[in-house]
This record gives C-alpha cells, sequence and structure tokens, in this order.
C-alpha cells in the first residue's frame, strides 16, 4: 500500500490529507483559534463533585468546566498487577471519598468537548513520544495489541532492559516495532525530561494552569500519521517545512527523507481533487461506482448509514445486485467514517440479503475495511433487523463539527415549513392577539414568498380574517427573513 501525505498551511489553518492508491482516505483540520485539547495536561481545580453521577467538575481555566468520571481516577495497581488488573480487581471508592471542592488535580484531557459536553479528563497521566507512550504513574511495560503476538514478548524485554530502574512505565507504539535500540533510548530519554518538566511547572504553576501542550498538527503527522508505506510529505509552506525538518532530525530522523517542499503552482489539495472531497465529505449523499449510493445522517447520540441500490442493475440476478452493492457500500462505509471522523455509534442498514453466506462475505470485508482505521473501532453482526452495530473511537469533532455550523434557517431541522404552512400561523396569531388588543391595523412581516401566497391563493383567507376581526391587514415583504419568519406589528 502505498500512501502519501499532502499538507496545505496558512497562519489561520493547517490541513492534511492522507492518499492511498491516488484516493483521500483521511482528513485532518487544525485552527490556532480552535485547537483541540486531548494530551494537554492541566493543574485543575476541583469545582464541584456530584455524587449522583459519580463525577466531578473540574476547572482547568477553559469557558466549560471539563468532567471527571470516578471510573477515570488513577489508583496504583498492586505489585506484579497490570493497570487492567487493578482496575477489574478493586472495588469502586464513591467519587466524594476520593476528591473534594477546592483541591487540586494533575489531570490531563482525553477527550475533547463535543457539542455541549465539557472536555473529559483523566488522572493518569500519559506522554506521548515518537516510539513509546510514557506512564510516569505506573512501572507497567507494555507493546501494542497492533504488533503480531509472536514478536511481544522479545520487544517487552528490550523495553524493560532500555527503560532501567527509573520510575515509570512505558508501552511501545506500532512504528516502534523496528527500532533501534538507540532510538528507543533516545526516546525514553525525551520522555522523562518532559515529565520532569511537567511535575516542575506543577508544583510553581498555580491551579488551572496548562502545564504541558501536546504537539500541533503539523508536528503530528511525523509522529502519528507517518509510516513505512509512507513515500512522501509534501508541504506548501517554505518556513513551516524547515520548522517540520528541524523537529524531525530531533526526534524523527526516519521521516526527514520524505520530506518535501512542494513549490508547484496549483494549489497542492488540488493535485488529488482534496477540496472537491471535502465538499463530499460534508454532504448527506455519497455515490458509489457501481450506481448505488449512501446516505449518511449525524446526529448528537449517533450516525446512521442508509445504504441504497439506486441505478446498479448490473448483475446477473437481483441477489447478485444486491450483494455486490453492500461489499461496495462496506468499502465507502469505513472510508467516509475516516474521512468524516465519526465517532460513537454508527448504525450500518446494508440491504437485506436471503443468503447467509452473502451476509457473512460483506460482514468480513467490512471487517477488513475498519482494521485500516487508526482509529479503535468495533463491530457486531447483523442484528434481528437485519442492521450492522458499530462503535468508532470518538477523541475530536467530527469533520462536519469542525467546518459547519446549524442552518440559520431551519436551525439545524434539515427542513423548513411550506409557505403555505407559514400563511396559516400568521392568520392564527392574528386571530388570537385581535382577542388581547385592539390596534388601528395589523401589518405582517413575512418573506417574500408568504406575502406572494397571501396576495394569490390565500387572499380570499385573508380578507375573511380581517371581514371577522373588523381590522384592516397590510403585508410587507422582507428579503432578509426566512421563510418561517415573520412579525405581526400592531399599528
Amino acid at each position: 500500500m502505498q500512501q502519501e501525505i499532502l499538507i496545505n498551511w496558512s497562519p489561520q489553518e493547517t490541513r492534511v490529507a492522507v492518499i492511498e492508491h491516488g484516493a483521500v482516505q483521511e482528513l485532518h483540520v487544525e485552527r490556532p483559534l480552535e485547537r483541540g485539547l486531548v494530551g494537554n495536561v492541566y493543574l485543575g481545580k476541583v469545582s464541584r463533585v456530584l455524587p449522583g453521577m459519580q463525577s466531578a467538575f473540574i476547572d482547568i481555566g477553559l469557558e466549560r468546566a471539563a468532567f471527571l468520571h470516578v471510573a477515570d481516577l488513577w489508583h496504583p495497581p498492586a505489585e506484579g498487577e497490570s493497570l487492567t488488573q487493578a482496575r477489574q480487581s478493586q472495588p469502586v471508592v464513591p467519587i466524594e471519598k476520593q476528591v473534594f471542592e477546592g483541591q487540586a488535580l494533575l489531570v490531563q484531557v482525553i477527550k475533547d468537548a463535543i457539542g455541549t459536553k465539557g472536555a473529559r479528563l483523566s488522572t493518569q497521566i500519559s506522554v506521548a513520544g515518537r516510539l513509546l507512550v510514557f506512564l510516569p504513574q505506573d512501572d507497567h511495560i507494555g507493546v501494542s495489541q497492533k504488533i503480531p503476538a509472536v514478536q511481544r514478548d522479545a520487544l517487552r524485554k528490550r523495553l524493560q532492559a532500555l527503560s532501567g530502574t527509573g520510575k515509570g512505565g512505558f508501552i511501545l507504539r506500532t512504528n516502534g516495532e523496528e527500532s533501534s535500540d538507540a532510538e528507543l533510548a533516545e526516546d525514553i530519554a525525551y520522555l522523562r525530561k518532559t515529565w520532569a518538566r511537567i511535575r516542575k511547572a506543577s508544583m510553581e504553576l498555580p491551579p488551572k494552569s496548562l502545564l504541558h501542550n501536546d504537539l500541533d498538527l503539523l508536528q503530528r503527522v511525523l509522529r502519528d500519521l507517518v509510516g513505512e508505506e509512507t513515500q512522501t510529505i509534501r508541504i506548501d509552506s517554505q518556513e513551516q517545512h524547515a520548522r517540520l525538518l528541524a523537529f524531525g532530525r530531533e526526534f524523527m530522523p526516519a521521516a526527514t527523507p520524505k520530506l518535501q517542499h512542494y513549490k508547484g503552482e496549483r494549489p497542492i489539495f488540488d493535485l488529488y481533487a482534496v477540496d472537491e472531497e471535502i465538499a463530499r465529505a460534508l454532504g448527506r449523499r455519497v455515490d458509489l461506482k457501481s450506481g448505488g449510493y449512501l446516505i449518511v445522517d449525524q446526529t448528537e447520540a449517533l450516525t446512521t448509514v442508509d445504504v441504497n441500490t439506486g441505478g446498479f442493475v448490473g448483475a446477473r440476478n437481483f441477489d447478485d445486485t444486491i450483494f455486490k452493492t453492500n461489499l461496495e457500500a462496506a468499502q465507502a462505509i469505513a472510508r467516509q467514517l475516516r474521512l468524516r471522523n465519526l465517532g460513537g455509534i454508527v448504525i450500518v442498514d446494508f440491504i437485506d440479503m436471503v443468503r447467509p453466506d452473502h451476509q457473512q462475505a460483506v460482514l468480513a470485508e467490512f471487517g477488513r475495511q475498519l482494521a485500516r482505521d487508526r482509529v479503535k473501532t468495533s463491530a457486531g453482526g447483523f442484528s434481528p433487523l437485519g442492521l450492522v452495530e458499530m462503535t468508532r473511537k470518538r477523541t475530536r469533532e467530527s469533520l462536519a463539527h469542525m467546518l459547519c455550523e446549524p442552518c440559520a434557517v431551519c436551525q439545524g431541522k434539515g427542513s423548513v415549513k411550506t409557505a403555505r404552512s407559514v400563511t396559516y400561523d400568521i392568520l392564527r396569531e392574528i386571530l388570537r392577539e385581535a382577542r388581547q388588543f385592539h390596534p388601528r391595523e395589523f401589518r405582517v412581516v413575512a418573506s417574500p414568498k408568504v406575502v406572494e401566497l397571501f396576495l394569490d391563493e390565500e387572499s380570499q383567507h385573508l380578507a375573511s380574517l380581517s371581514d371577522f376581526i373588523g381590522k384592516p391587514i397590510s403585508l410587507q415583504a422582507e428579503t432578509a427573513m426566512g421563510q418561517e419568519q415573520y412579525d405581526i406589528v400592531l399599528l
């Protein structure tokens, strides 16, 4: 699998596209004014403890208080016990017995604020490096689950020898599988130095202070996105190319030969029509090559994906047509989840298949495509209603939430009342107000389409109401008003 990474940089926004086989697979956007907080370490102050929810609100200096659940409070494991075993064996101590209002706590953001929810915190701190993740409060030595099981024991022993007797545990990341002892030792030294700086700041700075800022998107490209399959990393800013080169030479020397400064006259995202892909990723409908299509609906609680055959009639019989559409949809859905960065619960409504072997083949293909995701995913089988339920870990806002806001006209509903429905609302409102007030005249200020309907098809109803209440009703068109908006002015 060949991969290329394109970076479009401007002072107000950094955009990164991951390209595989000529198609956009992932999009990452970061704006300095709206930068995510995941990975940041703060000295927080407990502002409120909620025993009923077994949670606490922590003030970390943001507009909205962050959220700490009892399950995210760190406890030291017993000797020889892993962190997972400790969590399973220990009875949960109520949060009100562990924290109190006004207490200063060292916390790390594990999930950005999403919608109306504040950022989620943990008191278990982890510091990510290029090859390793440092766990300063734990002595556990672990290896990424994505590395084959047969290699894990040997890698764990190497890491134990390199980490020495110093405090803290380490987890080897997937991209550290082929690393030399010198590279791992460098990362260990860097992470311990970073933790020492965090500890020092926590003792010197007041509560609600930021102690450690995670890397920005440009630097995370080298740390998190670059792998053996990455051929080139092209960036269209000479200044940022030099900055990234310096960062790479210090921390990720293997990635620096792949860095290139893009000097072409065409915008870098035009090379693979990335802007068009972003526009499509914000729409509900996704067309498949076969003629079928997906309908993607995102709500606060979950995302639904509906698969339709559309105009695809190419197979020999109806069962084969459905099977081929579902196979193509399985690939497209996994890609759309990555592109749109959709997280949480996802419900997929594949077209109903009669044959069990077709169902198994579609599930297997869906599982293969989801396995390519950097983010943790989990998918079940077909439910009795023929739906596939899955989850995808959500750590930051989706692409649509980052780039869009609810429509000012429909308030995010996706539809507005018809002009005729609005005229009837206005007639009822005039009748209601005529019973309470006695003005000389009623004036209706509404959108041109509503006023036009009153002058044409609904003129008889307006005249009848005017006669009934014994007051004249005048009309005024206001182009700035949405179709559902209107005012009734008493003159």
